[in-house]
């Protein structure tokens, strides 16, 4: 095997290392050649990111005749020397949904509509934030800083010490097993335990997107410690992860070639790094391309969210009606769900108010999408408000749409077969394709300059950052072709054979059709026999006088200020006469977050 320099300095190093790991640059390759370099009787521990990691390193450790080295996942490990020692039950799910917090604290409303649920979800998430903290104790952190919508902050704020207190006891409830205890609750335990781990050597992978409890286990270990990731795809941080490589102060080694992807896309990746010199960060990227194109077997559409992804899907099954095989990263099911179980379907019949039909216990306390609307801005609860996004644009077209995509979709064995496979950057981590298609839903030069350029603005370095990282790491899924938009071509970049650039269609502002709907997309037959929506034209305008009429200069200027004010979303519809739908997307046209945070 022909390793390379950076590799040979990897293999031959002595203590603690950190490796910063370019995509496809081998990394597995060294961690096993490192592990055979060490003494036969040394006991090795290999932290892998998942499941499916971990069976892949065993058969390939395995083959090596490596069995000195043990293969866990952060859970597995913290399973194995807490769990199994104890007479924990582990919650089925994994976690604990909000109406089930809600029913086990007792928790109680106090005459603004469903409290104790926006309670729980508070609730919910500070247990994750706390269990995912290098921490000791919950009063050692505040919650409120994770907090960013105006409403959702007012909400925490209010109510800080009522929502600290019931997590403390919902926790203690786990702690005495008096109630199921979740995968974040006993990795927590056994970061608290203090345990010294009986190895000479631990390997962490994947450092760039571990969690600081995980992070705190392995820094306090006596063992000579080896941390790999890649700083640039860190795509985590809402999952509480850390950037380990930057936090460990451990000699800094690389593996800068990759063996995926030729030159030319090694180029687009460095000029999409460089990106971050907007934002602060001068640092010099170095990525030698060394892959070999070997023509195009699978194809991947990679978007930045579910709702892009879906989009994408349904243009392409309609202008391509001669595929037949389609597959979904994480399965179709995947995006019309969210983590706690509330289904696309189940929004779909609140906005057409049928209620009989919903099945999920939080969606069923709702009066309206509106009630739901409420609850999504004080929670901050971003994969429900996907869903009423997916429900806003579709209405009732959503079962026929599904319906057509299942009917595509083809099964995990079957994946190689696919004509096209989709996936969002977060469900495609670690995967690669021969050829991808960029969806235009990333983060583009152009915004971070406008965000970047009025220094008064009150920046989110960290959350820009990793939009970059985002696009970095689906550029680089690719081994041998990318077709990228327009939009986001970094400025100055040479175009080559394997770098198709896709022109994106200029969007007229003075083109309003009515208010913000979308323009009717037709699969197949759709177009035929479509139920209405709930909600027809005339009986949005009775209820909101201004809705579907074009926005003004003068109304934009007025939300504008509005929006810098921190007035809520309710407040703005009704001052404007429109629905909050109407509000947020124009927000959204308006780039306001993003401008104004």
């Amino acid at each position: 095997m022909d390793l390379t320099k950076e590799q040979y300095e990897i293999i031959n190093s002595t203590g603690n290392i950190k490796i910063n790991a370019v995509a496809g640059s081998g990394k597995t390759t060294t961690i096993i050649e490192y592990a055979k370099a060490r003494p036969q009787s040394s006991k090795i521990l290999y932290l892998v990111f998942n499941k499916s990691a971990k069976i892949d390193a065993k058969k390939k450790f395995a083959e090596q005749g490596l069995y000195n080295v043990v293969i866990e996942t952060a859970h597995s490990l913290a399973y194995r020397y807490i769990v199994s020692r104890s007479s924990y039950k582990i919650k089925l799910q994994g976690s604990y949904r909000t109406y089930e917090i809600a029913e086990i604290l007792k928790l109680k409303g106090n005459g603004e509509k469903h409290t104790e649920y926006i309670f729980a979800n508070h609730i919910n998430k500070f247990m994750s934030y706390f269990c995912n903290s290098d921490k000791q104790k919950v009063q050692e952190l505040d919650y409120s800083k994770i907090v960013t919508d105006p409403e959702a902050e007012a909400f925490v704020s209010k109510y800080y010490d009522f929502i600290e207190k019931q997590t403390r006891l919902f926790l203690s409830k786990m702690d005495k097993g008096e109630i199921e205890i979740t995968h974040d609750f006993y990795i927590k335990k056994f970061q608290l335990a203090n345990l010294k781990l009986d190895y000479d050597f631990i390997l962490f992978d994947e450092g760039q997107d571990a969690s600081a409890v995980m992070l705190d286990v392995f820094f306090k270990q006596k063992a000579t410690k080896v941390i790999v990731g890649d700083t640039h795809q860190q795509i985590y941080s809402w999952r509480f992860a850390v950037n380990s490589l930057e936090k460990a102060s451990f000699k800094s080694l690389n593996l800068s070639t990759s063996f995926r992807f030729s030159q030319n896309i090694a180029n687009l990746a460095i000029d999409i790094l460089n990106w971050k010199k907007i934002i602060g960060n001068d640092a010099e990227y170095k990525i030698t391309g060394k892959g070999v194109h070997k023509g195009v077997k699978s194809k991947a559409i990679i978007a930045r969210t579910n709702l892009g992804l879906l989009l994408k899907a349904i243009e392409y099954i309609t202008e391509k009606k001669e595929i037949k095989n389609i597959y979904f990263e994480g399965n179709i099911n995947s995006y019309i769900y969210a983590d706690e179980g509330t289904s696309l379907y189940d929004v779909l019949n609140l906005y057409n108010n049928k209620r009989s039909l919903i099945k999920d216990e939080l969606i069923k306390r709702m009066k309206d999408i509106e009630e739901l609307e409420e609850y999504i801005e004080k929670t901050e609860d971003a994969q429900l408000r996907m869903l009423v996004e997916i429900v806003i644009e579709y209405g009732n077209k959503i079962p026929k749409i599904i319906k057509e995509i299942k009917e595509k979709h083809v099964g995990n064995d079957d994946k190689e077969h696919a004509e096209m496979i989709f996936s969002t950057v977060h469900r495609c981590k670690g995967m690669e394709y021969d050829s991808i298609q960029i969806v235009n839903d990333f983060i583009t030069e152009e915004k971070l300059e406008k965000l970047t350029r009025d220094k008064k603005n009150d920046i989110d370095i960290a959350k820009l950052n990793e939009e970059i990282n985002l696009l970095y790491v689906t550029v680089t899924r690719a081994r041998s072709s990318v077709y990228i938009p327009d939009t986001l071509i970094p400025a100055n970049f040479v175009p080559s054979e394997q770098i198709h650039i896709i022109k994106t269609a200029i969007e007229n502002d003075k083109q309003v059709s009515l208010a913000n709907e979308p323009k009717p997309i037709v699969i197949g037959k759709l177009n035929q026999n479509i139920v209405p929506k709930a909600y027809s034209y005339e009986q949005v305008r009775a209820e909101h006088k201004e809705a579907y009429m074009p926005w003004t200069t003068e109304q934009d200027d007025e939300l504008t200020v509005m929006f810098c004010e921190g007035v809520s979303i309710k407040a703005m519809a009704k001052n404007f006469g429109r629905t909050r739908g109407a509000i947020r997307s124009r927000i959204n046209k308006l780039e306001l977050g993003d401008l104004y945070g």
